[in-house]
């Protein structure tokens, strides 16, 4: 079993390696035969995080499939995780990343007792503090569409620039710069970048304009 120095070191260099690229695709309603193709179009665009919801189909199998294949390129796990058995079967599943709708305690304590990078959603400062003071690795914004870079901004006036800030909901390439200058570090990203309708052609096409503006702003 390894030390708590040690699970500390693993987590640490899962989070740089994420922090290079803070891109989460959020795959929601992934087909599972879509899974590894999707996967390896957005890995070699540039994203270094792959959600993939619960609710998809046969989340689990194909979070197994895509973390088998492309594990080493990124982080790979699962959204909309609600309970530690959530957890747990995405660990087993050979995940890495827990992303949440909500700050749930015992989420978060399963998720970094097994070396996994587990950003809850929130809200509001306390809810991110509270969240953090659990173990989070980072705070998912969540719904950024109802909030403006504003709010981002006074966030960081008591968050420090360590803290990872990922406004996820309603963003856009044309929308990254804003929040960036907001003080965002990273963002998880959905609709504007993969519907279960889009082709593979159009996914690799919205994944480099949005690896591209970031490239452009992070520079």
């Amino acid at each position: 079993m390894a030390t708590t120095s040690e699970t500390t070191e693993i987590h640490a260099a899962k989070m740089t390696a994420f922090l290079a690229h803070p891109l989460i695709a959020i795959l929601r309603k992934l087909d599972f035969d879509d899974a590894v193709p999707t996967a390896d179009i957005l890995f070699e665009s540039g994203f270094s995080a792959l959600e993939i919801p619960l609710t998809s189909d046969r989340a689990l199998e194909s979070i197994e499939n895509v973390a088998k294949r492309f594990g080493e390129r990124g982080l790979v796990g699962g959204g909309t995780v609600l309970t530690v058995q959530d957890v747990i079967d995405v660990s087993n599943a050979g995940g890495d990343l827990i992303v949440s709708p909500n700050v749930n305690k015992d989420v978060i304590e399963a998720a970094r007792a097994r070396d996994m990078i587990c950003f809850p959603g929130v809200s509001t400062p306390s809810e991110g503090f509270a969240a953090l003071s659990h173990g989070a690795s980072g705070l998912k914004i969540f719904p950024a569409e109802a909030i403006s870079p504003n709010v981002i901004r006074a966030w960081r006036a008591v968050f420090s620039d360590d803290i990872a800030l990922l406004p996820t909901g309603g963003i856009t390439p044309e929308s990254m710069s804003e929040w960036v200058d907001a003080g965002a570090t990273g963002f998880g990203i959905g609709g504007a970048l993969f519907k279960p309708n889009k082709s593979m052609q159009e996914i690799g096409h919205s994944a480099l304009e949005f690896v591209k503006e970031w490239t452009v702003i992070s520079d």
